[in-house]
């Protein structure tokens, strides 16, 4: 893959602070763990190279496990996911594909059973903080394999 732009480039821009600010403000509440989760499934479903390679280094470096890690796509099918986890997921990939779900209304019932009102708005917020990154990065490819985890955050 050549990468067509370098986002990285910009990261000064009005717009590029303005999503950041957004990545951080949507990082506050909700577990950091469950977080990373989000992050690997949404990236997985948009095949975004440089947000996997980025958020399952982070995921690691925070303690995650690499087999939590490795089955995240057949969430469904182990029992190594809470039941809060699992409605995250769920409420992840409805959200990512909406435009094919329309986000149904069995899936919300299952997320407000295990979030409540404010944490399912932020954790859309989540979502939608993810996805954006991923139409960036795979619009512009950019070079994968390089990040390095900055901090260690709790699990």
């Amino acid at each position: 893959m050549n990468t067509r732009i370098d986002v990285r480039k910009y990261i000064s821009s009005n717009l590029t602070q303005a999503l950041l600010k957004l990545s951080f403000e949507s990082q506050k509440h909700l577990e950091h763990s469950l977080l990373r989760l989000v992050e690997i499934r949404a990236s997985q479903i948009n095949g975004c190279a440089y947000c996997l390679d980025m958020h399952t280094k982070d995921a690691r470096a925070a303690g995650e496990t690499e087999q939590r890690i490795y089955t995240l796509d057949a969430w469904r099918e182990t029992p190594l996911f809470t039941d809060r986890e699992r409605a995250a997921l769920e409420w992840t990939e409805a959200v990512t594909l909406v435009a094919e779900t329309r986000v149904p209304d069995d899936v919300y019932q299952k997320v407000r059973q295990q979030f409540s009102e404010e944490e399912l708005v932020e954790l859309t917020f989540a979502v939608i903080v993810i996805n954006s990154w991923n139409r960036l990065n795979v619009s512009f490819r950019p070079l994968v394999g390089d990040y390095q985890p900055r901090a260690v955050a709790a699990v």
